[in-house]
């Protein structure tokens, strides 16, 4: 796995040992991770023409910035979501992650882990 799968599984592990804690806590707030989907932004505007055409054809395939808005919008106002905490979201849907991002003991690993950096 890459660094950027790597980052977004830490994303996922991180929400999910948060919601754990907050709710073993008794905490009214809630922790969960989303996948926005592959959006078509400017990101790689000044890399010359191969970029512009992969751009040009990105915005006929990807999604546009407010469709890859949509889940974190749905997610932060749902009524229906009020409570609902430690899941994965995709597509405007609760979904199911990998089988790595819902390993406890690898979120528990990881929270420690952060938590042994900032001590530093």
């Amino acid at each position: 796995m890459g660094a950027y799968g790597q980052s977004k599984l830490a994303n996922v592990l991180h929400a999910n040992e948060l919601a754990r804690r907050l709710k073993d806590e008794g905490a009214d707030i809630t922790a969960n991770s989303l996948h926005p989907g592959v959006i078509s932004t400017n990101l790689f505007r000044h890399l010359g023409v191969f970029a512009g055409f992969v751009s040009t054809l990105g915005k006929l395939v990807l999604k546009n910035v407010q469709q890859g808005a949509s889940t974190t919008c749905y997610v932060a106002l749902r009524p229906e979501l009020k409570g609902v905490s430690g899941e994965y979201f995709s597509d405007n849907n609760l979904a199911k992650a990998s089988a790595k991002a819902a390993d406890t003991d690898l979120a528990k690993k990881l929270w420690e882990f952060s938590l042994d950096l900032i001590k530093k």
